[in-house]
Order: structure tokens, then C-alpha cells, then sequence
């Protein structure tokens, strides 16, 4: 599916990671918090992804699939390519089975050279870059006079960045990655604690 237009009141699903204990094996948990734009949430969902593992976009498939909004879902949205360290998204393949677009958002523009750096750690580190390469060119945009990275799949620029500036109502970061990121934060920590 290829979103086309955007509509005022278009339904968004924000979806982030909970803080976690770096360099542990452990399951952690992921929620999906599905938003009108940026204007009030509508519903909220959960799954858990293994720490630096392989199962994250089969999790996200099946979580928003799942999900009794799935039907009226038009954004994916991702606070990054990978969740849990480094359990890469594949967004072809999140997009081609959920048939929705998705838009990878990114607070500050990658380094590369640092990503590559860290992979060298794991045995199957080149499959998983290329699956980080292959979700292709970041882009930016200017919200609030600042300038926010993001990459898409299945939306053109220009309407993902309307999608982008309709739903950063309260900050840079679009409302449903915000929220989603206070809910896991709030349930893992006890509170909120640090910015997306």
C-alpha cells in the first residue's frame, strides 16, 4: 500500500523500545501506542523482542497485525532501525506484510561509520548492516525550526514529511514514538524518565 494522501485525522502507530540493561540476554518489551496524528491516543499495544536478537520484525508484524486497529492502521511509525540494541527492522518487509508505510524517525542523523564499528561484534554483523542500508536514503525535515532525520518506505518524501509535521504536536519527535516511549519507560522504570 502506498499512502497517497493524508488526512487531518490520519491513524499513526508510534512504536519504541523500554529501557533496558545493555550487554544482558533478555527479553524486552516493546509497545505500540496508536495515535490520531498527534492529537489523542486511541489504543495501545505490547510485545517483547530479545536483546541484540533477530525477531524483532517478525514480533512487529504479528503485534500490529493483532491489534483490533489494524484495519484502520496508514503509519508505521519507528524511533530508529533497531530496537533492543541491535534488533535490526527490516521496514520492506514490516511494510509488504502489514501493507502500511512505514517512516523511521531519528532524532539526530546516524554515524555510519560508528554503526559498522559495533556489528563487527556480532557473527552475522554484514546482514545485519545490510538490512540497515537497505532501508535507504535518510532524509530530513525541518519541525519547530529544527531539523529531524527519518526513512521511508512505501510514502514519498513529501507526504511522509506531512505525516511527520502533523503528528510532532508537543516536540520534535512525532506524538505516538513520544508516547509510546513514556508508556515503556513508565512500566519498566516505575516513571518516565528521559527524553525519546
Amino acid at each position: 500500500m502506498v499512502l497517497k494522501v493524508v488526512k487531518p485525522e490520519i491513524r499513526i502507530i508510534g512504536i519504541d523500545d523500554s529501557p533496558f540493561k545493555k550487554g544482558t540476554k533478555t527479553k524486552v518489551l516493546v509497545i505500540g501506542a496508536i495515535f490520531r496524528a498527534g492529537k489523542w491516543l486511541e489504543g495501545v499495544v505490547s510485545t517483547k523482542v530479545n536483546t541484540d536478537g533477530k525477531d524483532a520484525t517478525k514480533k512487529l508484524i504479528e503485534m500490529i497485525k493483532k491489534s483490533k486497529h489494524y484495519g484502520q492502521l496508514q503509519v508505521i511509525m519507528l524511533n530508529g532501525i533497531a530496537v533492543a540494541g541491535f534488533n535490526v527492522i527490516n521496514i520492506e518487509e514490516l511494510s509488504k506484510k502489514t501493507k502500511i508505510p512505514v517512516i523511521v524517525i531519528m532524532r539526530k542523523k546516524p554515524r555510519l561509520n560508528e554503526i559498522k564499528k559495533a556489528l563487527k561484534h556480532f557473527k552475522d554483523g554484514t546482514k545485519r548492516l545490510k538490512i540497515i542500508e537497505k532501508a535507504g536514503n535518510i532524509l530530513s525535515c525541518k519541525i519547530k525550526n529544527k531539523r529531524i532525520y527519518f526513512q521511508i518506505y512505501g510514502l514519498e518524501k513529501p507526504i511522509a514529511e506531512k505525516v511527520i509535521k502533523l503528528s510532532s504536536t508537543h516536540s520534535l519527535v512525532p506524538e505516538p514514538i513520544r508516547v509510546a516511549h513514556m508508556i515503556g519507560s513508565g512500566i519498566v522504570l516505575g516513571e518516565t524518565r528521559g527524553r525519546v
